[in-house]
């Protein structure tokens, strides 16, 4: 389904992925929500470059570039050596480029597909990683960076109010700044019949400048799975909330794959706090093949109204959502394919299909 080539330049390796399946995947789903422009454009790739001693001092260097359907995404991250006992730095430096269809985007199909709303983010950024020791089951990394957002419409050209007129940054303007202090934190723990795994990101936006966005942003990810004979439980639980200076894009989009499915992405709500709650069911079928059923539940928590400008309620989108459905698993050396069959609460069917290759 697609083509990977790993090179060896020096000291410095380089991986090639050229991905092909969206071809395959738009035969089985919908169409896209807007023209891609042309045949290569259908191509998902990827390039990644590591250099081990890039000054002779096992100083690491890693570049990525990531191109899907309508994104794009470049990282460049150098770490220099340090004793174990002290926290790993890491300068990462990022741009990247993608439709904002969870909050912008427009519900169609009884909520089950999400159109261009015409509002695609610009976001450079620039910071310093700190990842602690792990110590037992616990790990956190902590981060501080300057990021640059712009709003852009399909073309490409800035915009700073979306199709209804309302702004779309918040300062109102054609770009938001801001300054993230983020800590994250995580604890996995697993056994032969089980496994554990939390983790809590909060973000604060500094008040460096008085134009900058000043905010407090927390998201939790509870994730709980259980072996039941031959077959195994998975569920999970995912909230968050934001407070203070806030644009629409920062509002947590709920609905799509790893949300709600039986909708399409953010066709849910968008909220300043969201709920959702995911369960599912697999059981083999043969030694390569499994089955799944699922029910997915999301809610914004009556929040939606606390968005700037209020997108979910101008496109209508009830707030609360529950999808329901089963599936099948496929794992080869080739890849993993997972093709799932949802109903959501308008009783809208909706078939989703992922290839996901497995890692050389």
């Amino acid at each position: 389904m697609g083509a990977q080539k790993s090179i060896h330049a020096g000291k410095a390796k380089i991986d090639v992925n050229v991905d092909l399946t969206h071809k395959l995947c738009a035969a089985l789903m919908l169409s896209p929500f807007r023209n891609t422009g042309g045949p290569l454009s259908l191509v998902i790739g990827s390039l990644c470059i590591k250099h081990p001693n890039l000054f002779g001092g096992s100083e690491k260097l890693d570049v990525f570039w990531d191109k899907g359907l309508y994104d794009t995404n470049i990282l460049v991250a150098y770490r220099r050596p340090r004793p174990e006992w002290l926290p790993q730095q890491s300068f990462v430096l990022q741009h990247s480029v993608s439709p904002e269809i969870g909050v912008h985007g427009l519900p169609i199909d009884n909520f089950s597909r999400s159109g261009s709303g015409g509002v695609n983010l610009c976001r450079s950024s620039v910071g310093l990683d700190l990842s602690e020791p792990a110590s037992c089951n616990w790990g956190s990394t902590t981060s501080i960076k300057f990021e640059h957002v712009r709003p852009v419409n399909d073309e490409g050209r800035p915009i700073s109010r979306d199709l209804d007129g309302f702004a779309v940054t918040c300062s109102g303007g054609a770009h938001d700044s801001m300054v993230v202090l983020k800590q994250e934190t995580r604890f996995a723990k697993a056994n032969d019949n089980s496994f554990s795994r939390f983790s809590l990101q909060i973000e604060q936006g500094l008040p460096v400048l008085s134009r900058w966005l000043v905010f407090n942003r927390f998201k939790f990810v509870g994730t709980k799975g259980i072996k039941l004979g031959p077959g195994f439980l998975l569920t999970s639980v995912t909230g968050g909330s934001i407070v203070g200076d806030m644009a629409p894009y920062q509002g947590f989009a709920i609905g799509g794959i790893g949300s709600v499915r039986g909708y399409g992405e953010g066709a849910v709500g968008t909220g300043r706090s969201c709920l959702v709650a995911n369960s599912e069911l697999t059981f083999p079928l043969s030694k390569m093949l499994e089955g799944a059923v699922f029910m997915d539940y999301g809610s914004d928590l009556g929040s939606g109204r606390l968005v700037p400008g209020n997108p979910a309620l101008r496109q209508g989108k009830p707030g609360t959502g529950i999808g329901f459905g089963y599936g099948l698993r496929f794992k080869s050396q080739l890849g993993h394919f997972q093709v799932d069959y949802a109903i959501n609460g308008y009783q809208q069917k909706t078939v989703y299909f992922s290839i996901s290759n497995v890692p050389s």
